[in-house]
């Protein structure tokens, strides 16, 4: 069984949903190389060293900083870093629904499963409905060992998935790169280009099978390196060296009520900011709530 990376609680309304993060993809079972000096066969190691002495530097006293011209750093110690990064929280709080089909898929970067403790299945299995029949994914952010991630939550098959994002910053533009333009006369197909273009595709269409495909170089590689090893063609190497959160409790009781009161919150909030008066109302209730459902 996979072990949760993660343990927390998702924010749909006023229901909480606790949860447990897994990762979506396979560990590579795939060969990894390591760097040997073949002059007397002992592992390469790296080492952080001050560029002035050529000394390796103790790990206390690395600072960060950042270069704002050539030359000129802005040096930080951990606690100013500390100030600065995201507040640790245990909620993926959804904070906006739009089309799945509407999301960049540049963006997409790494899949996670969101799993359910036993006592939050029953209002996991109504997001997933509702993700599924709405055609929605849920936008989040959700904060793992002190990174912020921009997420978007949507179903396939019965597990809903969380997938972390890049931020549109992070996205190169293409209209930097020589590319034919469309509307460029020179480089149209003409009409029988495209009919042949259309014709080739139709006659190499098939359903999608993913597992048709793999990495075809690792499986040559590890070929050769059973062959190696039944030869005996294995060398002595010198040298060498080979993270958890607790839980969240809460409990979903009436889920039909908290939806209500969450749509009647969505509402007031569309009407405009809510007083302070409101929000604390509104926070002094879903305190009320989730102490309940504990």
């Amino acid at each position: 069984m996979a072990r949760s990376i993660w343990k927390g609680a998702i924010a749909f309304g006023l229901v909480n949903i606790p949860v447990g993060l897994t990762s979506a993809e396979e560990g590579s079972e795939g060969v990894s190389l390591n760097l040997v000096d073949k002059r007397n066969n002992a592992r390469i190691r790296y080492e952080k060293v001050n560029a002035e002495t050529g000394e390796p530097v103790p790990s206390d006293q690395i600072v960060k900083g950042v270069e704002v011209e050539e030359g000129h750093f802005i040096l930080f110690d951990d606690k100013e870093l500390e100030g600065i990064q995201p507040k640790l929280t245990k909620t993926i709080e959804i904070e906006q629904f739009v089309k799945l089909k509407e999301i960049e898929p540049l963006l997409f970067e790494k899949p996670y499963y969101l799993e359910p403790e036993k006592r939050g299945k029953k209002a996991y299995a109504l997001l997933r409905q509702t993700l599924l029949e709405t055609g929605m994914a849920g936008i989040a952010r959700v904060v793992v060992r002190t990174k912020q991630y921009l997420t978007a939550m949507f179903v396939r098959g019965d597990a809903i998935v969380l997938e972390m994002m890049r931020f549109p910053q992070e996205i190169r533009p293409a209209d930097k790169l020589d590319l034919p333009e469309s509307t460029e006369t020179e480089y149209q197909p003409s009409k029988k280009e495209l009919d042949l273009a259309k014709h080739l595709v139709a006659n190499m269409t098939e359903d999608w099978n993913p597992a048709e495909h793999h990495d075809e170089y690792q499986a040559e590689l590890q070929r050769y390196i059973d062959e190696k090893i039944a030869t005996g063609g294995v060398a002595r190497v010198k040298g060498g060296e080979r993270d958890r959160e607790g839980p969240v409790a809460t409990n979903t009781i009436d889920l039909a009520t908290y939806l209500e009161q969450s749509i009647k919150g969505s509402r007031s909030v569309a009407n405009g900011p809510p007083k302070p008066a409101a929000k604390k109302a509104a926070k002094k209730a879903a305190k009320k709530m989730a102490k309940k459902s504990a």
